[in-house]
């Protein structure tokens, strides 16, 4: 029986959520499979692989033939990378000890990658935010300016308008008094 480690399609149209599975490589896509190793999500940035390391390091090593996409997520993860160590040690080249300390520096030079794009992302979405924040505060100010200008228009007319009233009732006493003193 030939096996392939594949992935499953789960989740809903337009939002993929995929089962790393082994299942025999007569099998349909989302058909029987013999088990699940993990899982992958590609909606996140970056993708989300929870991966049981143990048995797909085992299932690698017994033969199994993963798909492209999976063979690129196993390299990431560094299954093939703990395989040729392995070999390695086989081989006599170098110890168990050795084969780990390599795998767990590769790991962490991995994980401060993947820290610093986090990190990147962030501060690009506190900048983005920020110079949204200063263009709208500098919409309000403009439309505050003319609010004010507008008020201030309209209490200069008011005003005006306040003494032409003042100004036609002084005239209009004015010729009253005038008038019997004429006569």
């Amino acid at each position: 029986m030939a096996t392939k480690i594949r992935l499953q399609r789960g989740g809903h149209k337009g939002y993929a959520f995929y089962r790393i599975v082994i299942a025999d490589a007569r099998a349909p896509r989302d058909g029987r499979f013999t088990e699940k190793i993990g899982t992958y999500n590609p909606n996140t940035n970056p993708a989300t692989v929870d991966l049981n390391f143990d048995r797909a390091l085992y299932w690698v090593e017994v033969g199994a033939q993963p798909t492209d996409t999976v063979r690129n997520i196993l390299k990431n993860e560094g299954v093939y990378l703990m395989k040729h160590l392995r070999g390695g040690v086989k081989k006599g080249a170098f110890d168990e000890a050795a084969a780990q300390s390599k795998f767990d520096a590769w790991k962490s030079a991995k994980e401060k990658g993947f820290d610093a794009i986090r990190e990147n992302e962030a501060k690009a979405k506190k900048e983005a935010a920020a110079k949204e924040l200063d263009a709208e505060k500098k919409v309000n100010e403009a439309i505050a300016k003319k609010l004010a200008d507008k008020k201030a228009a309209e209490a200069a007319a008011k005003a005006e308008a306040e003494v032409t009233a003042t100004e036609e009732e002084a005239q209009a006493e004015a010729p009253a008094e005038e008038a019997p003193a004429e006569a």
